[in-house]
């Protein structure tokens, strides 16, 4: 599977030994940066990019998900959010890890690297990588609504205000 990675200066010594975690397992790792640290570093390019290849790996038929990293997490997943057909979702535990595969087949995940032990978080990628999305119909058809809103601004017989 390909992974795709990107933090900013608060995660980016998580990043490394993320990336190197992820490749020992046998997939293959994306680096959208930074390269360098820079405290005044702005994130949101570095996740968008991170989660625009996820999403043009999946339309060209390629297994991809998406690692972005920040000191809370929640900025990086905001800023992934912002792709179309990209699902990120916050992760601080194992259960949040498995159920955004299962109930939300989140294709990004996002992660505060000043909120968890390196052990912590290698565990909640794994859970991540490794839980697929079962498909059931519930979720499915939420999903779905979710996409249809992003593109048309509405869901058929709901009624958005």
């Amino acid at each position: 599977m390909r992974i795709h990675v990107a933090t900013d200066h608060a995660g980016l010594e998580f990043s490394r030994t993320v990336r190197e975690h992820v490749a020992s397992l046998g997939h293959e790792v994306h680096d959208h940066g930074p390269v360098d640290y820079d405290p005044l570093d702005d994130y949101p390019a570095f996740c968008i990019n991170a989660a625009r290849a996820v999403a043009r790996d999946h339309e060209q038929g390629v297994e991809a998900l998406g690692i972005v990293f920040g000191g809370s997490g929640n900025g990086e997943q905001i800023a992934a959010n912002k792709v179309q057909g990209i699902r990120a979702a916050l992760v601080w535990s194992d259960a949040t890890a498995t159920l955004a595969r299962e109930h939300n087949d989140a294709n990004v995940i996002a992660i505060g690297a000043r909120q968890h032990s390196v052990e912590e978080v290698l565990r909640f990628i794994d859970v991540f990588i490794s839980t697929p999305f079962p498909g059931d119909e519930r979720h499915a058809r939420r999903i779905a609504q979710v996409g249809e809103y992003e593109s048309t601004g509405a869901i058929a017989g709901h009624g958005i205000v």
